[in-house]
């Protein structure tokens, strides 16, 4: 860990990372009609090569949408990889404009006074961030609200951590991005005993060890309990917030949304406080099926002693 953290402040490393960024900007700086047609065209090109992303999101329909026959679960595939593609394009534009440009995309914002009525009770807060709509300008959204400090498991290659940390520095605010490791939840549970307000995206699979299997839309899946264990140890609220984007063919626009956790999140049992958590995930997933982040392999590890296998394992092949 120490070498990757110190890789990224290399200079050759920066470089790369400026070099990557122009190009984003560069990219970004085309009318978005060009970047849907673009993403539009690069999501049907994913499809029609069979390409890693098509390939584990038809095998995650193939295990939690077995009530959808197979012409139904292609034209939702499409669907998806259209909208994962069409989001990355809209990311590119977040990353490389001023923060305050892109929180004008935000049309609807439903639950700020919850937000607000957390921030002000100094209990502390934890923002559930799954992986819906775009997160990104969720982060934004909240770095112009309040001081926060993002956990993020940081990429193999120093290069894309730099450039994400270079990118996400442009978010606004005073926001802390606090790597997935020891020192990194230290970090954040002494926030959270101050009064902070801390996001955690929760939808990732942790490593063996570092989670707890619980229902997915139906299918057991190993899930963090770092968030429920920060919440139980700090006191502090938990809210799901995330940014839905709204229907139409012009710019991107979002409804921002924040809500509380279902109960139990932050219950001193693990087993309860995921079963929780992904029952509150699943339910944001369930308002716009293809919003959610479908090429993400989410069921990689499975139950001691249940005799499953990767479900993903010829995939790789």
């Amino acid at each position: 860990m120490a070498i990757v953290r110190a890789s990224y402040n290399r200079p050759m490393t920066n470089l790369a990372a400026a070099l990557l960024y122009a190009l984003a900007w560069a990219v970004a700086r085309l009318p978005w009609p060009l970047l849907r047609a673009l993403a539009d065209g690069v999501a049907r090109l994913w499809i029609a090569l069979d390409a890693r992303e098509a390939r584990v999101t038809r095998r995650n329909l193939e295990l939690i949408r077995a009530d959808l026959d197979v012409n139904a679960r292609e034209s939702l595939l499409g669907e998806i990889i259209r909208t994962t593609v069409r989001q990355a394009f809209e990311t590119l534009r977040l990353w490389t404009r001023p923060a305050a440009r892109n929180l004008a995309d935000i049309a609807e914002v439903h639950g700020e006074a919850l937000f607000d009525e957390a921030v002000r009770s100094g209990e502390g807060l934890i923002v559930a961030a799954p992986h819906m709509g775009n997160w990104e300008l969720l982060n934004q959204w909240l770095a112009s609200k309040t001081p926060l400090a993002i956990l993020y498991r940081p990429p193999e290659s120093a290069v894309g951590e730099a450039f994400l940390r270079r990118v996400r520095a442009n978010a606004g605010g005073d926001v802390e991005q606090v790597r997935a490791e020891a020192a990194g939840v230290r970090t954040l549970l002494k926030r959270l005993q101050k009064g902070g307000v801390v996001g955690i995206l929760p939808d990732q699979q942790p490593k063996a060890g570092e989670g707890e299997f619980a229902p997915f839309f139906g299918k057991q899946a190993l899930t963090m309990t770092l968030l429920g264990r920060l919440a139980n140890r700090s006191g502090a609220r938990v809210l799901l917030c995330w940014c839905e984007r709204l229907p139409g063919t012009s710019a991107p626009r979002f409804a921002l949304h924040v809500q509380a956790a279902p109960a139990g999140v932050d219950a001193a049992d693990p087993a309860q406080a995921v079963a929780a958590l992904n029952a509150g995930v699943e339910a944001v997933a369930r308002r716009d099926f293809a919003q959610y982040q479908w090429t993400y392999k989410r069921y990689t590890l499975r139950p001691p002693g249940s005799g499953e296998e990767n479900p993903y394992w010829d995939l790789y092949r």
